[in-house]
């Protein structure tokens, strides 16, 4: 029983406890219980590891650190894993090719990690992917919970109260001190047991399937599509008032991303984002000028700065300059559709009524239950009739729980409006 649903302070008669003995609201989870494991470096400690996997039974909790705020990209600094009684088990992954020889002895297994989307991505760098998978994170969204970080749903199903101290850490560190060891252990000391607690609120909301069919489509797609051209993400850009200038910011973006990747250092912490829209704006023509910008005079970028002065020149003298704005690969913001699409601007206004307030009917958010951007595409290119949206749906990647639930919700309203125009 969650410790929240527990008497406190002034009930303990209520257990046949002694006098002045309290049940505490929230049970302190500090340390594993098995205490903090040494961390695996070497194969014949990671061939032990496996073996004790393989010999355990049930689901395994799995979890990655990374350090993309300090290196570059998203592979893994540590990996834990505990499945059953094997205790809990850290493996330094920089010391190894990949992690083959656990995956093999976690097949057939389900895994359960929390907000699994950029561990999926690390793990499979290192050889590792589940052939089922739980997401509690995703559970807890479902399930409706407003909150759905570790620390609050491990507290509102278990009572547990995690040390949560080091989440921000340079997992890069070595060597990681022990109380970092300490804090990644409780990340998946109890995972499997919030992982039965979800599964029993699931079923009793009716989700169950919703949740197994969302865990498998997040296991066949962990990685989000591509953004087309991501430096046109960069904060600031919005100063850069031509062509030139955009074409400058491009060059000088990809030249960061290049020497962080060589660095392995993550690239805004490798220079600003403001110092490269910065350059982009003056397009500074000679080396003195370039180290004239702030970020730019750092010792590991001042050899550098040619680098820089052959972007900005290449912008300055390319014959094609990147266009101002690109074609938008969906359909265009929705202030546009009045004029190019009177019709489907008609349509998106009540349906999105309506999945607000199927929403709040089954307490999932809109986002889980259909994606704003699914929901646009329905609406920009309408399909002919009511049987068509659920076929229109699932060419979009809605799974089938979504299609039963949004499809008699959508149809009115789309036999409504695009009857009074057949």
């Amino acid at each position: 029983m969650p410790a929240e649903n527990l008497s406190v302070v002034g009930s303990n008669t209520d257990f046949g406890l002694p006098a002045g003995v309290t049940i505490p609201e929230l049970v302190p989870l500090d340390e594993p219980f098995d205490g903090v494991p040494a961390l695996i470096t070497n194969e014949r400690g990671l061939a032990r590891a496996a073996e004790r996997l393989v010999q355990a039974s049930g689901p395994v909790a799995v979890d990655t650190e990374r350090a993309s705020g300090v290196r570059y990209g998203q592979r893994a600094f540590l990996v834990q894993i505990k499945r059953g009684e094997s205790g809990v088990i850290l493996i330094d992954p920089e010391c190894f090719s990949d992690l083959g020889i656990i995956n093999v002895a976690l097949s057939h297994t389900e895994w359960v990690l929390h907000a699994a989307g950029q561990d999926l991505v690390a793990l499979a760098k290192l050889g590792m992917q589940p052939d089922q998978l739980f997401d509690t994170e995703l559970a807890g969204r479902l399930a409706g919970f407003e909150r759905v970080g570790l620390g609050t749903v491990v507290e509102k199903l278990l009572g547990y109260k995690l040390a949560k101290e080091h989440s921000a850490a340079d997992w890069s560190r070595r060597p990681l001190p022990k109380s970092w060891l300490n804090y990644a252990a409780l990340d998946v000391e109890i995972l499997t047991d919030l992982r039965d607690a979800f599964e029993d609120v699931l079923r009793e909301q009716g989700k169950w399937e919703y949740a197994l069919q969302e865990f498998e489509y997040l296991r066949l797609h962990p990685v989000k599509e591509k953004r087309k051209d991501p430096w046109r993400k960069t904060k600031g850009i919005q100063r850069l008032k031509n062509r030139r200038q955009l074409t400058a910011l491009r060059n000088l973006w990809l030249e960061r991303e290049h020497l962080a990747q060589k660095k392995d250092v993550a690239p805004k912490k490798l220079l600003p984002d403001a110092s490269i829209i910065e350059a982009a704006y003056s397009m500074p023509s000679n080396v003195p000028a370039v180290l004239s910008i702030p970020g730019f005079q750092t010792r590991a970028l001042k050899r550098e700065a040619p680098r820089w002065v052959r972007a900005i020149v290449s912008a300055r003298n390319d014959k094609e300059p990147v266009p101002y704005t690109t074609p938008a690969e969906g359909p265009p913001p929705l202030k546009a559709w009045e004029v190019k699409r009177p019709l489907s601007a008609q349509l998106i206004a009540p349906a999105k009524e309506a999945m607000a307030a199927l929403s709040e009917k089954h307490s999932i958010p809109t986002e889980n239950l259909l994606t704003p951007e699914i929901l646009r595409r329905v609406c920009w290119d309408p399909p002919v009739n009511a049987h068509s949206i659920a076929d229109a749906l699932r060419q979009l990647d809605a799974r089938p729980w979504q299609v039963e639930l949004v499809t008699p919700v959508l149809s009115p309203i789309f036999n409504a409006i695009l009857g009074e125009h057949r």
